[in-house]
């Protein structure tokens, strides 16, 4: 039985899906009185979804300016890779054979990203990448963990925000989801775990590394 939203709950997961497609960005303002407008709802409850948004790392409330969209630091960056491994890796190795929906989503993941490659719009290729690792952490059957999870991705969509130069830090991920994805295919749990282990050390070190060391 799936549960109703709240108007407010509605709201935060819109904005949630816009940071993670890449239209809201760390440091941008969201100002209330637009979200008023643009929603057709009260103050209160635009205060209440951006209240959601702050409890879920996205936001952060700024004396003077207001609630921004957050700049993450690199110790939580170092956190937000625990937690991948923990998850995307138990997911792999937990998997039963792909079932046609679950290769489906996995599937359009990549053929997404592939088809924002071509066009070399590098915003939305690391917005269809991070959901294929979204339906990853999905093959666990765990509503609660996709939640979850969906607010890691929108940090991790933070993260690459930071990349000065967005095609060279998204190029190298496509050919790895394949790889990951075509080992699912086959059913061989091993390789696609250490194929994803291998994935997750490359892809941290490049994300510290757009970080001020402290």
């Amino acid at each position: 039985m799936t549960l109703s939203l709240s108007l407010a709950d509605q709201i935060a997961l819109e904005l949630r899906a816009d940071i993670i497609a890449g239209r809201l960005l760390p440091g941008m303002a969201l100002v209330e009185v637009d979200l008023v407008k643009a929603y057709s709802a009260s103050r209160n409850t635009i205060r209440e979804a951006l209240h959601r948004l702050g409890q879920e790392g996205l936001t952060r409330y700024v004396r003077n300016k207001g609630v921004m969209v957050r700049r993450l630091e690199r110790e939580e960056v170092r956190d937000l890779f625990v937690v991948r491994r923990t998850l995307e890796l138990q997911a792999i190795a937990g998997s039963s054979a792909l079932t046609h929906e679950q290769s489906e989503r996995l599937q359009n993941a990549i053929d997404a990203t592939t088809l924002a490659r071509e066009r070399e719009d590098w915003r939305e290729v690391a917005t269809h990448s991070l959901l294929f690792h979204q339906h990853i952490v999905g093959l666990m059957g765990s509503p609660l963990f996709d939640e979850f999870f969906a607010q890691v991705i929108a940090q991790l969509r933070l993260v690459f925000c930071a990349a000065p130069d967005e095609q060279r830090f998204q190029s190298p991920w496509l050919e790895r989801d394949r790889e990951i994805y075509q080992w699912l295919v086959k059913h061989d749990k091993l390789a696609a775990g250490e194929a994803m282990s291998l994935y997750l050390d490359d892809s941290e070190r490049l994300s510290l590394a757009l970080f001020t060391h402290p």
